[in-house]
């Protein structure tokens, strides 16, 4: 093993982003935006072989936006970013589906995130809120993490799915064995795939003997062109929902909570103006955006002079896009009061988050909650906080102390 590689992984550092990027590199996690400054002046779109068979990385937002769109030269029939040796992680609808078939699986879905569905949610994440929050009040000290972000998804999918939210150490261990470890690892995603498809096939044949009016009935005794879904289809989606919709809402709940324990000045004016808060979930859900989708090449295409070619692979990076300082005024600064915020952070076209409305109730409560409950906070001096590897990016562990 050579000096420049991971000891714990094998896998060498990365010397060049340009050519050699890596989101599992440590100076990647801990803080790309330098990297992606560093970027955009010397390249339009960054490459790699360290994954797939090679990937390309489009650095500005109009780009991103223009892949998205395009349907016809890029698809989202992809298995993810897949160190070489780890089996596909599968496909899952409909976010790994190309028009017509996206359409009929995504309108499935749709009556589950409506606003008006979602709004019924807001009682009990508020009452999950404050119950984790005061725990972290009276010890004097927590993780805005472990404690907190990580368990505030878990409750709202698991009421719309209908499963237990006891569950929740399972559904964060398949997530990281699905979207982190298992992105370098065969054996890691096979296993928490295995597990987590087990799961989701225990809870349908329970739902076909005791339906109810959660999505998991709803899926299973739906027909599309008078035929019912099949089991993998419905599996598959199911695992989409816990999986997406708990890792990218934990992820910028804690970058939100990570960012106002270091800016006191933001964190102050949310607590004076709380009626600020919805601006300023966007402006962080931009500032911390957390997900990087993949496209696969269709035709053969230009993207700002590079030459994509039919089966190249693409990383949709909407944390990059949404800093591009081409379209956002002082783009590596938060500013919580930001008026015009055309961000991507939920994705963009066809594919965009179907649970965005979701994920905006749950932030905006879990900051509110938590700025009334511990209006002063910090990082606990000489903790490190961790960040996640892989396709969604986002706080592992936040350890603070009140006051």
């Amino acid at each position: 093993m050579s000096s420049n590689e991971d000891l714990r992984t094998g896998i060498a550092d990365v010397q060049d982003f340009a050519t050699d990027w890596d989101l599992n590199d440590q100076n990647w996690t801990s803080n790309p935006y330098p990297i992606v400054e560093d970027l955009r002046a010397r390249c339009p779109i960054a490459h790699t072989e360290r994954f797939n068979e090679g990937v390309w990385m489009p650095l500005h937002y109009e780009d991103v936006v223009g892949i998205a769109h395009d349907v016809e030269s890029f698809s989202s029939v992809h298995h993810g970013l897949r160190r070489g040796g780890t089996t596909e992680r599968g496909l899952f609808p409909p976010i790994n589906t190309d028009p017509p078939e996206h359409h009929d699986l995504r309108r499935v879905l749709l009556p589950f995130f409506g606003p008006k569905r979602i709004e019924a949610w807001r009682d009990h994440l508020t009452a999950d809120c404050r119950t984790r929050v005061q725990a972290i009040v009276e010890r004097g000290r927590g993780d805005a993490a472990t404690d907190y972000s990580q368990h505030i998804p878990v409750g709202a999918i698991a009421a719309i799915l209908g499963i237990d939210p006891e569950h929740g150490d399972r559904f964060r261990m398949w997530i990281e064995g699905i979207l982190g470890v298992g992105a370098n690892d065969a054996d890691t995603l096979r296993s928490a795939m295995s597990e987590v498809r087990g799961y989701m096939a225990g809870v349908m044949r329970e739902r076909r003997q005791n339906p109810g009016e959660d999505l998991v009935s709803h899926l299973v005794s739906i027909e599309l062109d008078g035929r019912p879904l099949d089991d993998d289809t419905i599996e598959r989606m199911l695992v989409l929902q816990l999986v997406a919709g708990i890792d990218t809402t934990w992820s910028s709940i804690g970058a939100a909570l990570w960012h106002l324990a270091q800016h006191p000045d933001d964190r102050r004016r949310l607590v004076a103006e709380p009626s600020l808060i919805p601006t300023a979930v966007e402006e962080l859900l931009r500032a911390y955006a957390p997900v990087n989708v993949m496209r696969r090449v269709l035709n053969d295409t230009e993207v700002r002079g590079v030459e994509f070619r039919q089966g190249d692979h693409v990383l949709m990076t909407y944390p990059i896009a949404c800093r591009d300082p081409e379209v956002f005024e002082r783009a590596d600064e938060v500013v919580i009061d930001r008026a015009q915020n055309r961000h991507i952070a939920f994705g963009v076209g066809i594919h965009r988050c179907l649970g965005s409305n979701l994920a905006r109730l749950e932030m905006t409560i879990a900051v509110e909650t938590w700025l009334d409950a511990i209006p002063e906070y910090s990082l606990e001096p000489g903790a490190e906080v961790t960040w996640s590897t892989g396709q969604i990016r986002g706080p592992r562990n936040i350890p603070i102390l009140v006051g």
